[in-house]
């Protein structure tokens, strides 16, 4: 099941609904990552004095900091927000390969971007936690890090992705009736928020293969 999930999205990839969210989850994530760099890279800069090669220094290492911490606060910050965005995409998936089904009929918008956001918060205080293991055990913080994912990516997706169609509760009982099918699809796309760009399809990528998941089961 969770491999047909993967192909099918793969094959709908070149979807114009895909496209339009993948646009702005690649300039929502730009614009917020790099105001944030240049906001540190201000602020340590006159922290430093303003002007000089100190000030030139600190602010560099601000604005570089300030990059590292967006990348792995990468996976928190998209759950938060993609409750915005991915409609389009999980509703696509069913025009093409469940064209039976009745409208999508679930949690509130507003139950649903809470859903995002608490969900959002609660794996970024867990990798805020996880960051000096990586800054001083890198295999371990590594690790840390992909479990951290792949367990916001499942949960988050899936549950996402089920809300269209039923209550947060409902959901989220749904979910833990299919763990182990959730946490393995969570696991693909952890492995895929590794690395670098392919990261940015992530969010459209695994509400496609979500919602194929949810439909499937």
């Amino acid at each position: 099941m969770m491999l047909a999930a993967c192909t099918l999205t793969l094959r709908q990839m070149s979807d114009p609904a895909f496209l339009a969210p993948l646009a702005k989850g690649l300039f929502g994530a730009v614009a917020v990552f790099a105001g944030l760099a240049l906001l540190a890279a201000w602020g340590t800069g006159a922290l430093a004095g303003g002007t000089g090669w100190l000030a030139t220094a600190a602010a560099t290492f601000g604005g570089l900091l300030t990059l590292g911490l967006a990348y792995w606060l990468f996976i928190p910050a998209m759950l938060a927000i993609s409750g915005l965005f991915l409609d389009p995409v999980a509703a696509a998936v069913e025009r093409r390969y469940y064209p039976s089904l009745p409208p999508a009929e679930g949690a509130t918008l507003g139950a649903q971007i809470g859903f995002n956001l608490k969900l959002g918060l609660v794996m970024a205080a867990l990798s805020l936690l996880a960051l000096p293991l990586a800054l001083f055990a890198p295999p371990f913080g590594a690790a840390a890090f992909w479990l951290i994912s792949t367990v916001a990516l499942g949960h988050g997706l899936f549950e996402g992705v089920a809300q269209r169609r039923m209550t947060v509760e409902a959901a989220r009982r749904l979910r833990r009736s299919r763990e182990w099918q959730v946490l393995g699809l969570g696991a693909v796309l952890a492995t895929l928020a590794l690395v670098p760009v392919v990261n940015l399809l992530v969010p459209v990528l695994g509400t496609a293969a979500m919602t194929h998941l949810l439909q499937r089961g």
